[in-house]
């Protein structure tokens, strides 16, 4: 990809900020969206919940890519941690997408985060981009946060919706947890760990999303997810392969239903998520298999 100036929102986050390391490794200009100040010509004002942009930071920029939102999995989801969860995503989305369709020249595509969380509880059921939305909290989320960058699309503007599923990575989301744990030899399976994780590499995470925003043929949804999808058992014997540690502790429902809350939902639930469009675009992933996903981690 030729070398290119990139607006990132969630540059601060595990994803934006491996990608934007990836990034300006190759030369290409970033400039950071914050919520200050801006400090220079690679900073861009901007305040999400009261849907504002500086527009003038983003003239001129090839791409945007939104990865801003709050922690899903950070706390227990009260009602103030729902909204703030909700707003983050989908009035930062609209601000952006609001920006961008303003602007007199737009950049060529805008990569709107979005999740696996799009097609809710799917049990044994494989799904790919073609399956509609689910329900539940973040099945609506998801929804809402995808509608929310119709100005972009509908000013001619190429829109791209990385639905992304669980990132193995030590520095954050579930396996920043899981990592000690099973370093200690306390981890175990999940329920009755039948339930199905749809995973990525933070590699192939970044590599995926670059693959979009270089292709102008691709737009819509594409799922974020290893070729094959496997239980929280196989995961957790993984786990325990890779470390070398025992694996035989079990986290019964009840257990999580109190830490969690509703969160726990999601922890024992069944996405089984397949990454179709991906593969049919020609992306090759570097780490496909759990195991070697793992060690990268």
């Amino acid at each position: 990809m030729e070398r290119k100036r990139i607006a990132v929102a969630g540059a601060s986050g595990l994803i934006g900020g491996a990608l934007v390391r990836s990034l300006t490794a190759d030369g290409h200009e970033v400039v950071r969206l914050v919520r200050r100040a801006a400090r220079g010509g690679h900073e861009v004002c901007w305040d999400p919940g009261g849907r504002y942009v500086d527009t003038a930071g983003l003239d001129g920029c090839d791409a945007v890519v939104n990865l801003a939102g709050a922690g899903v999995g950070d706390r227990r989801w009260t009602a103030a941690r729902r909204k703030e969860i909700h707003d983050s995503r989908v009035l930062g989305t609209a601000a952006l997408a609001e920006a961008v369709a303003a602007l007199d020249r737009p950049p060529r595509v805008f990569v709107n985060g979005s999740a696996i969380g799009f097609y809710g509880e799917t049990g044994d059921r494989i799904v790919d981009e073609d399956a509609p939305a689910g329900r539940g909290f973040l099945a609506e989320l998801c929804v809402a946060w995808e509608a929310a960058a119709a100005p972009a699309r509908e000013a001619g503007v190429r829109t791209v919706f990385p639905r992304t599923g669980l990132v193995v990575a030590r520095g954050g989301g579930a396996w920043q947890r899981m990592f000690p744990l099973f370093g200690a030899g306390l981890g175990g399976r999940m329920g009755d760990g039948r339930q199905y994780w749809s995973y990525i590499s933070l590699h192939d995470e970044v590599a995926a999303i670059r693959h979009l925003l270089a292709r102008e043929d691709l737009s819509g949804p594409f799922n974020l997810t290893a070729p094959q999808p496997l239980t929280n058992r196989e995961i957790t014997e993984a786990m325990g392969r890779v470390l070398n540690r025992p694996t035989f502790f079990t986290v019964p429902q009840a257990v999580l239903r109190t830490a969690l809350g509703e969160l726990a939902g999601e922890v024992l639930g069944s996405q089984r998520v397949v990454p179709k469009r991906l593969l049919e675009s020609g992306f090759a992933f570097a780490l496909p298999g759990i195991e070697d996903t793992i060690r990268a981690a």
